[in-house]
């Protein structure tokens, strides 16, 4: 009785939080297209918006550099190249990548890939269709399912091998592609005019362009010229591939929650399951004495699901088959570089634990692409760098969205003998087990099919709500009333810090931003209008008319 008194209270105030939330949403929007009728007699290029003249050595040869060859340089130089500019990107190692993050595709993500002509890059790599988790904690089970009712058929997410994505996204661009190391960016009175890179002879070589682009990973040595960053590793991720078994539900993952470590599980083929165990840094076992092995073997072996067991304890013995990596995390903080745009994890990273990586970065690039395609000319580098730092706040909704839930959960998930941290799990998993808009709005944000910052906000306070709810029923007492107060500051001192880092106005007043505003450049400066034109005009069909129509 207690339960049900706590979901009709929550539904309530829930449902009056959504409605003033979708009030502001749409109040945005509305906003943004008054904008838009009176930046309609705008004119744009048509077809290819390429400068086929250099001035200066090398840039008359190459619009734009790429550094690095991953998802986002992949995806950026294909689309670009399409669009009719003369790209040169530059990789360091062009063989197969063999890592064990990047690996899923959230839903959102597939449809980035869509917009960009790219789907066909998860076909021939024997990528599995994904639907969504099943989280599992003190024996039972919470099933969380992408809400892909309203998209067509083969919308879904995707798991594969990292590797084999990112190979067929660079088959696509063989033509254009060099491998070679840059060492550093070519400045000239403060303006980024290309790259010094060594090739695979070790020769030093130089190329020029009016505009570069940086997405060289998460392991960046030119970062620290275009942003401020701050990384921090809170935990490292173990990965084991397991193979000759299959999990619970087909088409789903599974998330194991228990002592001492979260376990992630997930198809990457039809005959193999990555397992990732979310370690904390200052607990990490070293793999090369073998600690890390008993580690697994007599801590998170008894955790995994019965018919994953043997397949586990055989991926252990497995040779060279524990893997390990660092998730870091790290807010965008760039600064203005004319000439230059940093963009993908070089810029931005969010915890691993969730997957949200390949769905930003395909996010960055359908919107630097549609920010790139009216300019007819790039040679004017401030007044370029100027009107690309609108891309930092038109990718906020995305970005921010997937980087502030990735983080929190991790956190969330993690064990912690805080009894504060042990139930906002609890909470978090009731929470989800109400279904309906709770559960439903919380998968549509994780999945990147409505990045919403407000979405977010209104599921903080509901969760909220029902948190400080269930301690408070039946009777308030001073007891629970301090535990309430406990529950409430542990959830805000965690959610906060990450909302302050992504940038309060950026994610919840771009109106107010600028930047938010700022139009291809023509002679006389820059000029101000409504950005939503250049963002929608290139869209698929394979979208709703906007998230209430998901829940």
């Amino acid at each position: 009785m207690a339960e049900q008194y706590i979901v009709g209270v929550g539904a309530v105030i829930a449902s009056l939080l959504g409605f003033l939330f979708l009030y502001c949403n749409s109040l945005i929007r509305f906003r943004g297209l008054s904008k838009l009728k009176r930046a309609a007699s705008m004119e744009f290029p048509k077809g290819n918006s390429v400068n086929k003249t250099g001035n200066s050595e090398g840039v008359g040869t190459t619009d734009i550099i790429i550094v690095g060859a991953g998802v986002a340089g992949a995806a950026l130089a294909y689309s670009l190249g399409k669009d009719g500019r003369r790209v040169r990107m530059i990789e360091r190692d062009l063989n197969m990548p063999n890592r064990i993050v990047g690996e899923l595709l959230y839903p959102g993500g597939y449809i980035k890939l869509i917009e960009l002509g790219l789907e066909d890059c998860v076909d021939e790599i024997d990528a599995q269709q994904f639907l969504g988790y099943t989280l599992y904690k003190d024996g039972k089970e919470t099933l969380v399912s992408y809400p892909l009712e309203k998209f067509q058929s083969h919308i879904s997410g995707r798991t594969s091998h990292n590797g084999r994505f990112v190979q067929r996204l660079r088959k696509k661009l063989h033509h254009f592609t060099k491998q070679g190391t840059v060492t550093s960016l070519i400045e000239e009175n403060g303006i980024v005019k290309g790259v010094h890179y060594k090739n695979k002879s070790g020769q030093v070589l130089t190329a020029y362009a009016p505009l570069t682009i940086v997405c060289d990973g998460c392991f960046s040595n030119l970062r620290r010229s275009l942003c401020y960053p701050k990384v921090d590793i809170p935990s490292y991720l173990v990965g084991l591939t397991l193979t000759n078994c299959n999990l619970p539900k087909k088409n789903y993952g599974a998330i194991i929650l228990g002592h001492p470590s979260p376990i992630i599980l997930y198809p990457v083929s039809s005959t193999e399951i990555r397992c990732m165990v979310d370690v904390p840094s200052e607990k990490v076992p070293s793999v090369s004495n073998g600690e890390m092995a008993c580690y697994l073997k007599t801590q998170v072996a008894p955790k995994v699901l019965p018919e994953l067991y043997n397949s586990f304890m055989s991926a252990i013995e497995k040779k060279g088959n524990i893997r390990i990596m660092p998730a870091k995390i790290m807010a965008a903080a760039p600064h203005l570089t004319p000439g230059a745009l940093l963009i993908g994890d070089a810029l931005n990273m969010r915890h691993a634990i969730t997957g949200g990586g390949m769905t930003v970065a395909l996010s960055d690039v359908v919107i630097l692409r549609d920010l790139l395609r009216p300019l007819h000319d790039l040679s004017d580098a401030f007044t370029i760098s100027k009107y690309l730092e609108s891309f930092y706040t038109l990718r906020k909704p995305m970005s921010s969205t997937i980087n502030i839930l990735a983080n929190v959960l991790q956190k969330v998930f993690s064990a912690s003998s805080n009894p504060a941290m042990e139930n906002l799990q609890h909470t978090f998993l009731g929470y989800l087990r109400l279904g309906g808009m709770f559960s439903y709005g919380a998968s549509a944000m994780l999945s990147g099919l409505c990045p919403s910052p407000l979405s977010l906000a209104f599921h903080f306070f509901s969760i909220a709500i029902y948190g400080v709810g269930r301690l408070l029923l039946p009777f308030p007492s001073p007891r629970r009333l301090w535990d309430g107060a406990k529950f409430l500051w542990v959830a805000s001192s965690i959610l906060l810090p990450y909302i302050y880092s992504e940038g309060i106005r950026q994610m919840f007043f771009p109106l107010t931003v600028p930047a938010y505003y700022r139009t291809p450049p023509k002679k006389g400066g820059i000029k101000y209008s409504s950005p939503l034109h250049r963002l929608r005009r290139n869209q698929t069909n394979v979208l709703p008319p906007n998230c209430a129509s998901i829940l």
